[in-house]
């Protein structure tokens, strides 16, 4: 990976990671162009970097994570899915993220769900969030597991499916984000340091740039996205992940296939 490689990643990563079109997908298949995405190190990066991206949730939100004990507990209940569900599932989740087309698939079916969710959810108003609606809200996120599914878009279609508004809903996938892209850098880390790897220098400087582009993009990102989703709905978010999706599968099948390795 080269220092442009990592500016580009780190872009995608900020645009990408709280909205409803798959941050993890945009990076494989981003990676996957840049022929790196099955480099130890490339995928070391797309986790690590995520640490600049939940900095900008706690930035923007500071006063908010500084709220009532309960505020943490219903966090912890909604990420106890991810947690069990993660560990169990690590060889599987591995796999999946060695498979463009898994992305692609994911990127359209996930289009057609967003197009129809205002359909479905858009008139709900509930601001309040129960435990048993945070723990929903982690059992939807698990279905981000899959490559190109979303933890945004999984999480808030959760959270509106049990009557949030758009808003809270959105606002509380952000603050799930924070405890659940934590622990997973955390273990991901964990799993290289056990491995035996070790970073140059030069890996090290990529972290933090990639980390602090990350931070400032997802900080105009998340302010940007509320507003409009607010106003508009998911529709431009579904149609946005159809397209991508089918241009990747055509890619894959009639121009070059798509792999990482």
């Amino acid at each position: 990976m080269d220092y442009l490689q990592a500016i580009i990643l780190a872009i995608i990563e900020g645009i990408t990671e709280y909205l409803p079109v798959s941050s993890t997908g945009h990076m494989i298949i981003a990676s996957s162009f840049f022929g790196i995405a099955s480099d130890d190190f490339t995928k070391l990066f797309t986790i690590v970097i995520q640490l600049g991206t939940i900095l900008s949730v706690v930035v923007l939100y500071f006063k908010r994570f500084f709220q009532t004990i309960d505020f943490y507990y219903k966090l912890l209940v909604a990420f106890i899915p991810a947690v069990v569900l993660g560990l169990l599932l690590s060889d599987v989740i591995d796999s999946l993220l060695e498979n463009p087309i898994t992305v692609a698939i994911s990127l359209v079916i996930g289009g057609f769900i967003l197009l129809k969710v205002d359909d479905w959810f858009g008139d709900a108003e509930e601001t309040d969030i129960s435990y048993a609606t945070a723990f929903k809200i982690g059992m939807f996120q698990c279905l981000a597991m899959i490559p190109g599914v979303s933890r945004s878009g999984a999480s808030i279609v959760g959270g509106m499916s049990q009557k949030l508004s758009r808003t809270a809903a959105a606002e509380f996938s952000f603050f799930l984000a924070v405890p659940t892209m934590f622990g997973a850098t955390l273990k991901k880390s964990y799993d290289y340091y056990t491995a035996g790897f070790t970073l140059t220098d030069e890996q090290i400087n990529l972290l933090i740039i990639g980390n602090v582009i990350g931070f400032l993009v997802a900080l105009l990102a998340i302010k940007t996205f509320i507003g409009y989703l607010s106003r508009n709905g998911f529709k431009v978010f579904g149609y946005y992940r159809i397209i991508v999706g089918i241009a990747l599968l055509l890619i894959h099948f009639f121009i070059r296939p798509l792999t990482v390795v």
